[in-house]
């Protein structure tokens, strides 16, 4: 992964940028309309990222119809729709616990272009559109921008039926972004996306992130990989635990965090987040007791820490299962086991994005959910 020497290499405040549409969510159990949910990439990692005082901003784009506040203000598109996505799930699961998911596109608001990317330089930056909205030439913005850039794979190589919107994948080579990886820091997948590009080729310009489900997540970089551990958590809604995991990763790298640590991270907010419909709600008390646990991990490991704008670091340090059995701690100390909180149907007129409201709005309950090991 190259980086820019002329960028900033240290700052006091690490800030970032985060590009990527808000959607309106439609979720249907066996063909009726269970809940609605502010979406997008940016709403669930905005919501890991603010929830641990990650001073970050955000390029977004809606329509005249979005229905929710958000603690940063998108771009009003006016003459376009807001991204509107469609999540049909099957009752029947495996005896694994999987829920069939088909997503549908039912309509999308226009793309980011690069001169909605701020003329300013970032820490880093992350490209997370989930519709489509992420242009080439606004990658390359953004990594121009911006001191090391995280990408979810799902910007570069979603494309959507003409006829339904349902989504489909292209091949990594095939998607026009290809040539741009010697230039990104990390790039996110999941285990099914990971088919569509060749790991052990990418590996050797960035850093290959996959996500395992209920087996947790498997680094991949140039001279090594590494798997790290999942959460226990009940599946309700897988919906947004990858970009939960990716705002926890790069939350743990902005702190100091080595990679494996941050990876970690990233398991445990995916892990919250699927235990819940739409939109997470994460407790003042647990978001807390993260960030004390996170700065008594960096006191730990002093000697081996990695900043954001540093080479990453990927050696697993001392005491790594520690850290893992102190978040999992964490969960079973909340006032409001994730899987147990009470549920109501959303109320999509007074959504919102902020982390640390407990409120159940946007929250209802799905029967079945089965208590695994999972990770996104």
């Amino acid at each position: 992964m190259v980086r820019d020497s002329t960028k900033p290499s240290q700052s006091p405040a690490p800030r970032g940028l985060v590009a990527g549409n808000y959607c309106h969510d439609v979720l249907f159990r066996d063909g009726t309309a269970e809940a609605e949910s502010l979406g997008g990439a940016v709403s669930f990692i905005s919501a890991v990222l603010d929830g641990l005082s990650i001073a970050f901003d955000s390029v977004s784009k809606v329509g005249p119809d979005f229905k929710y506040s958000t603690a940063r203000c998108p771009i009003a598109a006016p003459n376009r729709k807001t991204t509107l996505f469609h999540a049909y799930f099957d009752s029947g699961s495996g005896e694994n616990g999987h829920v069939d998911r088909v997503l549908k596109r039912v309509s999308s608001c226009d793309p980011i272009a690069p001169s909605d990317i701020p003329e300013a330089k970032f820490n880093f930056g992350m490209a997370v559109g989930v519709g489509g909205e992420i242009l080439v030439e606004t990658l390359e913005k953004l990594i121009e921008m911006c001191n090391v850039v995280f990408v979810d794979i799902q910007a570069l190589i979603r494309i959507f039926d003409g006829v339904d919107g349902t989504v489909r994948l292209v091949e990594l080579k095939e998607s026009g972004f290809y040539h741009l990886l010697p230039r990104i820091g990390f790039i996110k997948a999941s285990s099914e996306e990971a088919a569509y590009m060749d790991v052990e080729e990418v590996r050797k310009w960035c850093c290959v992130v996959v996500t395992n489900g209920k087996d947790g997540c498997t680094l991949y970089w140039k001279d090594g990989e590494m798997k790290i551990e999942p959460f226990v958590a009940s599946q309700v809604d897988p919906t947004g635990a990858g970009d939960s995991f990716l705002g926890g990763l790069v939350a743990g790298l902005v702190q100091g965090l080595t990679v494996p640590d941050a990876a970690l991270l990233g398991n445990f907010f995916g892990s919250l987040t699927v235990g819940q419909v739409g939109l997470p709600k994460f407790e003042l008390r647990l978001l807390q007791d993260v960030k004390d646990e996170v700065e008594r991990r960096k006191m730990q490991c002093m000697h081996c820490l990695n900043g954001i704008n540093d080479e990453p670091k990927f050696l697993k340090p001392a005491r790594h299962d520690e850290f893992h059995a102190s978040l999992s701690a964490l969960k079973l100390q909340s006032k409001y086991p994730i899987h147990d909180r009470p549920r109501e149907q959303s109320s999509p007129d007074k959504g919102t994005e902020h982390p640390s409201s407990t409120s159940p709005t946007n929250l209802v309950e799905i029967n079945g959910a089965k208590k695994r090991a999972i990770s996104f």
